[in-house]
């Protein structure tokens, strides 16, 4: 009788050159251009695959402006970057944002679908909604979708996609020579979706790859992303600013999909892992402080707005109460928003602490390896993770945690020392879809 694999932690790494904050660009060890140099992106994506991570993961939005972090400011698509890694790696997954507020599914199904058959099943995609409401005036709109409608429409588009993905039943190409027959036509089949937001008749010119299709990820923390979540996601990708936040994340979203019939351990919930590494507690801790330090209010004020559509807290006193946004529409990051809003008017926070809390990223991982490892290892065990999004940014922190947190992650027999699988959805312990259409057949020959 065999034995149960034991449960293992799932590491990503978010490639995000000269970085998500308004810092990380300045260290002399980072190529200023990183966000656009894609030799960056294939190093660093080996060194993660050398490291034997599940994934490597490219963030997305289609909106800026002048204050937006470094990173977001210049850089590359998604699509074709992870279409180069693909190429460069063999091993590694590769995950990529798109929104499905100002995209069409056929047009996405067939690009994530090449570069699953490009990596040979490797792909998978992290399903947004848009959370910036300036993006709508890029798309021809004046003005975002609302909140519940981007969802709905997500689910219906996630929906579409998979089944284009079905095209083409895994032996519809016979590619008889002798008999002239390339496809089987009986297994090529038309999608015909009719549905509130979407017509798409189909089928997508397309077959699936080894893993069948992509791993659908979603990132949202409202109550309808959340739901989304539960629905559709095979990943989760989720920010917690400490374990109990992180803990609670974690059940709600496996209590939501069990509750839809769903089988809660099929849902990765990874968390982003930003830590601040150094030889020694004392000096990641000092180091930690002078990174805060770095950043200046204004720029504070500015992440905190971020969640707001970009509102302008400059215009309000630093130091009288977090002003009153009941006029705004809470129709961007709608999840944050209003936890921003909830603890700042329970603590009774003036806008400056209100923009120290929530405008700079505190990490709950500061420490030497050992401590880092301890601490991703109380996650893990204590139910507030599957696995951890580690962002790639500053060389000598990515080094240190290859070079020294995971081996000791490995050495607890936590992590993988070598990869047993050649898929994303091998790496992440998720089963082969079948084919919906080779599923009815099979249904209907079990009936007679």
């Amino acid at each position: 009788m065999t034995q149960p694999q034991a449960r293992q932690l799932k590491l990503g790494a978010i490639l995000s050159g000269v970085g998500s904050d308004h810092y990380t660009w300045r260290d002399p060890e980072l190529p200023g251009d990183a966000s656009i140099d894609i030799d960056w992106y294939i190093e660093n994506a080996r060194l993660a695959e050398a490291s034997k991570f599940d994934l490597a993961f490219i963030v997305d939005s289609p909106f800026i402006t002048p204050d937006t972090a470094p990173h977001f400011l210049n850089r590359l698509e998604p699509l074709t970057l992870l279409s180069a890694l693909a190429v460069s790696t063999s091993k590694i997954g590769l995950v990529g944002t798109l929104t499905t507020s100002y995209w069409e599914p056929y047009n996405v199904a067939r690009q994530f679908g090449s570069l699953d058959n490009i990596s040979k099943g490797r792909a998978g995609w992290n399903v947004v909604t848009t959370g910036l409401e300036g993006a709508a005036r890029n798309y021809g709109r004046e003005e975002h979708f609302d909140h519940a409608v981007r969802y709905r429409r997500a689910k219906e588009f996630v929906e579409v996609v998979q089944g284009l993905w079905d095209s083409y039943e895994d032996d519809a190409f016979p590619r008889d020579r002798a008999a002239g027959i390339f496809l089987d036509k009986s297994k090529q089949h038309a999608l015909n979706h009719k549905g509130e937001f979407f017509s798409v008749a189909g089928p997508l010119a397309l077959s699936r790859s080894k893993q069948g299709q992509p791993v659908i990820f979603q990132a949202g923390d409202s109550d309808e992303g959340r739901n989304l979540g539960a629905q559709i996601a095979e990943g989760t990708f989720t920010s917690s600013d400490s374990f109990e936040t992180a803990q609670a994340y974690y059940q709600d979203l496996k209590r939501r999909a069990a509750a839809l019939g769903r089988d809660p351990d099929r849902i990765i919930v990874l968390p982003g892992l930003f830590p601040i590494i150094a030889e020694t507690d004392e000096e990641a801790e000092a180091l930690a402080a002078s990174l805060e330090g770095e950043v200046k209010i204004e720029k504070l004020l500015v992440e905190l707005g971020r969640a707001f559509g970009y509102h302008d807290f400059s215009r309000y006193p630093l130091d009288g109460p977090f002003p009153d946004v009941s006029n705004l529409s809470l129709n961007s990051y709608k999840g944050r928003a209003e936890r921003i809003v909830r603890t700042a008017q329970d603590e009774g926070l003036t806008l400056r602490e209100t923009a120290y809390r929530f405008g700079r990223f505190r990490s709950s991982f500061v420490g030497s390896p050992e401590t880092i490892a301890d601490e991703i290892e109380r996650w893990f065990r204590g139910g507030a993770a599957d696995g951890f999004l580690l962002r790639v940014g500053r060389p000598r922190e990515f080094a240190l945690f290859r070079e020294r947190v995971v081996p000791l992650l490995q050495a607890r027999g936590l992590f993988r020392t070598e990869y047993e699988h050649d898929t994303l959805r091998g790496h992440l312990g998720l089963e082969v879809p079948e084919n919906r259409w080779s599923r009815t057949q099979s249904a209907l020959a079990a009936a007679e």
